[in-house]
Protein backbone atom coordinates (compact mmCIF):
# COMPACT_ATOMS: atom_id res chain seq x y z
CA UNK A 1 0.00 0.00 0.00
CA UNK A 2 1.51 3.34 -1.07
CA UNK A 3 1.34 6.66 1.28
CA UNK A 4 -0.90 8.22 -1.00
CA UNK A 5 -3.07 4.81 -0.94
CA UNK A 6 -2.95 4.59 3.30
CA UNK A 7 -3.71 8.14 3.89
CA UNK A 8 -7.14 7.70 1.87
CA UNK A 9 -8.63 4.46 3.70
CA UNK A 10 -7.33 6.06 7.00
CA UNK A 11 -9.44 9.33 6.56
CA UNK A 12 -12.05 7.11 4.92
CA UNK A 13 -11.80 4.92 8.10
CA UNK A 14 -12.17 8.18 10.73
CA UNK A 15 -14.78 9.81 8.68
CA UNK A 16 -16.54 7.00 8.54
CA UNK A 17 -16.42 6.29 12.42
CA UNK A 18 -16.52 9.91 13.68
CA UNK A 19 -18.35 12.01 10.81
CA UNK A 20 -17.06 15.53 9.42
CA UNK A 21 -18.61 17.90 11.80
CA UNK A 22 -15.79 19.61 13.41
CA UNK A 23 -16.12 19.24 17.60
CA UNK A 24 -14.39 21.04 20.31
CA UNK A 25 -13.43 19.61 23.44
CA UNK A 26 -12.81 22.33 25.28
CA UNK A 27 -15.83 24.57 26.92
CA UNK A 28 -15.59 28.20 25.78
CA UNK A 29 -17.86 31.11 24.77
CA UNK A 30 -14.95 33.82 23.68
CA UNK A 31 -12.04 33.09 21.57
CA UNK A 32 -10.20 34.16 24.49
CA UNK A 33 -11.48 31.84 26.87
CA UNK A 34 -10.21 28.81 24.12
CA UNK A 35 -7.04 30.27 24.38
CA UNK A 36 -6.62 30.37 27.60
CA UNK A 37 -7.96 26.67 28.23
CA UNK A 38 -5.82 25.62 25.41
CA UNK A 39 -2.94 26.81 27.41
CA UNK A 40 -4.40 25.07 30.55
CA UNK A 41 -4.73 21.75 28.60
CA UNK A 42 -1.12 21.10 28.31
CA UNK A 43 0.06 18.01 30.12
CA UNK A 44 -3.42 17.91 31.00
CA UNK A 45 -6.92 16.24 30.66
CA UNK A 46 -9.89 18.27 28.61
CA UNK A 47 -12.36 17.51 31.04
CA UNK A 48 -10.17 18.37 34.01
CA UNK A 49 -9.32 22.01 32.23
CA UNK A 50 -13.43 22.00 31.82
CA UNK A 51 -13.94 21.50 35.26
CA UNK A 52 -11.36 24.10 36.32
CA UNK A 53 -12.54 26.55 33.85
CA UNK A 54 -16.39 26.40 34.65
CA UNK A 55 -15.48 27.96 37.89
CA UNK A 56 -12.31 30.11 36.30
CA UNK A 57 -14.65 32.30 33.41
CA UNK A 58 -17.47 32.80 36.35
CA UNK A 59 -14.52 34.19 38.90
CA UNK A 60 -12.99 36.25 35.90
CA UNK A 61 -15.48 37.54 33.24
CA UNK A 62 -12.96 39.38 31.08
CA UNK A 63 -9.46 39.55 29.56
CA UNK A 64 -8.92 42.42 32.16
CA UNK A 65 -9.44 40.69 34.83
CA UNK A 66 -6.77 38.23 33.65
CA UNK A 67 -4.66 41.07 33.10
CA UNK A 68 -4.68 42.38 37.17
CA UNK A 69 -5.09 38.60 38.66
CA UNK A 70 -3.23 38.15 41.63
CA UNK A 71 -0.95 35.73 40.26
CA UNK A 72 -1.12 33.40 43.78
CA UNK A 73 -5.07 33.82 43.63
CA UNK A 74 -4.83 32.31 40.11
CA UNK A 75 -2.05 29.60 40.76
CA UNK A 76 -4.98 28.41 42.99
CA UNK A 77 -7.87 29.00 40.43
CA UNK A 78 -5.76 26.62 38.24
CA UNK A 79 -4.04 24.27 40.81
CA UNK A 80 -5.42 21.17 39.51
CA UNK A 81 -4.34 21.38 36.14
CA UNK A 82 -0.47 20.65 37.23
CA UNK A 83 2.50 23.49 35.89
CA UNK A 84 0.20 26.24 37.61
CA UNK A 85 2.62 28.51 38.65
CA UNK A 86 4.10 28.54 34.84
CA UNK A 87 0.21 28.79 33.55
CA UNK A 88 -0.72 31.69 36.06
CA UNK A 89 1.81 33.52 35.07
CA UNK A 90 1.52 32.76 31.44
CA UNK A 91 -2.39 33.82 31.08
CA UNK A 92 -1.73 36.53 33.15
CA UNK A 93 0.80 38.04 30.48
CA UNK A 94 -1.13 36.79 27.69
CA UNK A 95 -4.08 38.88 28.65
CA UNK A 96 -1.79 41.54 29.07
CA UNK A 97 -0.62 41.45 25.71
CA UNK A 98 -3.60 41.17 24.30
CA UNK A 99 -4.87 44.37 25.93
CA UNK A 100 -1.51 46.05 25.17
CA UNK A 101 -0.61 44.79 21.31
CA UNK A 102 -3.87 43.56 20.09
CA UNK A 103 -6.50 46.03 21.43
CA UNK A 104 -8.29 43.08 24.00
CA UNK A 105 -9.13 40.62 20.40
CA UNK A 106 -7.45 36.99 19.99
CA UNK A 107 -5.10 37.69 16.74
CA UNK A 108 -5.24 35.10 13.67
CA UNK A 109 -1.86 34.90 12.66
CA UNK A 110 0.66 31.93 13.39
CA UNK A 111 3.13 34.99 13.66
CA UNK A 112 1.10 36.89 16.25
CA UNK A 113 -0.47 33.84 18.12
CA UNK A 114 3.09 32.45 18.89
CA UNK A 115 4.61 35.70 20.21
CA UNK A 116 2.48 35.42 23.30
CA UNK A 117 3.24 33.70 26.30
CA UNK A 118 2.62 30.47 26.81
CA UNK A 119 1.28 29.87 23.07
CA UNK A 120 3.27 27.68 20.66
CA UNK A 121 2.08 26.39 17.52
CA UNK A 122 -0.07 23.76 18.97
CA UNK A 123 -2.07 26.11 20.97
CA UNK A 124 -2.04 28.44 17.30
CA UNK A 125 -3.38 26.02 15.46
CA UNK A 126 -6.19 25.47 17.85
CA UNK A 127 -7.12 28.92 18.04
CA UNK A 128 -6.64 29.11 14.11
CA UNK A 129 -8.44 26.23 13.11
CA UNK A 130 -11.83 26.56 15.35
CA UNK A 131 -12.04 30.61 16.03
CA UNK A 132 -11.15 31.48 12.62
CA UNK A 133 -11.40 28.44 10.43
CA UNK A 134 -8.55 27.88 9.11
CA UNK A 135 -7.03 25.00 8.04
CA UNK A 136 -4.77 23.72 10.73
CA UNK A 137 -2.71 20.58 11.68
CA UNK A 138 -2.44 20.43 15.88
CA UNK A 139 -0.05 17.96 16.91
CA UNK A 140 -0.55 16.41 20.63
CA UNK A 141 0.75 13.68 21.71
CA UNK A 142 -1.91 11.48 20.16
CA UNK A 143 -1.63 13.02 17.06
CA UNK A 144 2.32 12.35 17.37
CA UNK A 145 2.50 9.19 18.22
CA UNK A 146 -0.96 7.58 15.86
CA UNK A 147 1.01 9.27 13.24
CA UNK A 148 3.66 7.78 13.06
CA UNK A 149 2.38 4.43 13.94
CA UNK A 150 0.25 4.76 10.96
CA UNK A 151 3.62 5.45 8.75
CA UNK A 152 2.42 9.04 8.09
CA UNK A 153 5.69 10.46 9.24
CA UNK A 154 8.73 9.39 10.89
CA UNK A 155 9.86 12.45 12.77
CA UNK A 156 9.43 12.93 16.60
CA UNK A 157 9.41 17.28 16.72
CA UNK A 158 5.67 18.18 16.50
CA UNK A 159 6.57 20.65 13.93
CA UNK A 160 7.84 18.80 11.71
CA UNK A 161 5.02 16.38 12.23
CA UNK A 162 2.71 18.95 11.26
CA UNK A 163 4.61 19.93 8.32
CA UNK A 164 4.59 16.19 7.01
CA UNK A 165 0.69 15.80 8.18
CA UNK A 166 0.45 18.84 5.77
CA UNK A 167 2.20 17.50 3.21
CA UNK A 168 0.18 14.47 2.67
CA UNK A 169 -3.31 15.00 4.01
CA UNK A 170 -6.20 16.91 2.13
CA UNK A 171 -6.84 20.33 3.43
CA UNK A 172 -10.01 19.49 4.15
CA UNK A 173 -9.49 17.04 6.47
CA UNK A 174 -6.67 18.66 8.56
CA UNK A 175 -9.06 19.66 11.34
CA UNK A 176 -11.15 16.97 11.14
CA UNK A 177 -8.16 14.95 11.63
CA UNK A 178 -6.95 16.23 14.92
CA UNK A 179 -10.53 15.61 16.61
CA UNK A 180 -10.73 12.13 14.68
CA UNK A 181 -7.10 11.08 15.95
CA UNK A 182 -7.25 12.40 19.26
CA UNK A 183 -10.75 10.34 19.49
CA UNK A 184 -8.49 6.85 18.39
CA UNK A 185 -5.54 7.81 20.56
CA UNK A 186 -8.05 7.68 23.60
CA UNK A 187 -10.18 4.79 22.57
CA UNK A 188 -7.70 2.17 21.06
CA UNK A 189 -4.31 3.73 20.29
CA UNK A 190 -3.90 4.06 24.16
CA UNK A 191 0.06 4.37 24.98
CA UNK A 192 1.63 1.50 25.71
CA UNK A 193 -1.61 -0.88 25.82
CA UNK A 194 -3.12 -0.33 22.55
CA UNK A 195 -6.16 -2.30 21.39
CA UNK A 196 -4.69 -2.91 17.70
CA UNK A 197 -7.21 -5.81 17.12
CA UNK A 198 -10.11 -3.31 18.18
CA UNK A 199 -8.93 -0.35 16.50
CA UNK A 200 -10.51 1.09 13.24
CA UNK A 201 -7.30 1.92 11.54
CA UNK A 202 -6.25 -1.85 12.24
CA UNK A 203 -6.78 -2.73 8.27
CA UNK A 204 -4.48 0.41 7.33
CA UNK A 205 -2.03 0.36 10.30
CA UNK A 206 1.79 -0.38 9.70
CA UNK A 207 1.78 -1.31 13.30
CA UNK A 208 -1.11 -3.55 13.66
CA UNK A 209 0.24 -5.72 11.30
Amino acid sequence: MTKKERVAKVTEALNREYGTEVVTYLHYETPWQLLFATILSAQCTDDRVNMVTEELYRKYTSIEDFANADLTELEQDIYSTGFYKNKAKNIRACAAELLERFDGEVPETIEELTSLPGVGRKTANVIRGNIFHEPSIVVDTHVKRVSRLLGLTKETDPEKVEYDLMKILPKEQWILYNIQVIAVGRTWCISGRPKCAECILRDCCRSAK
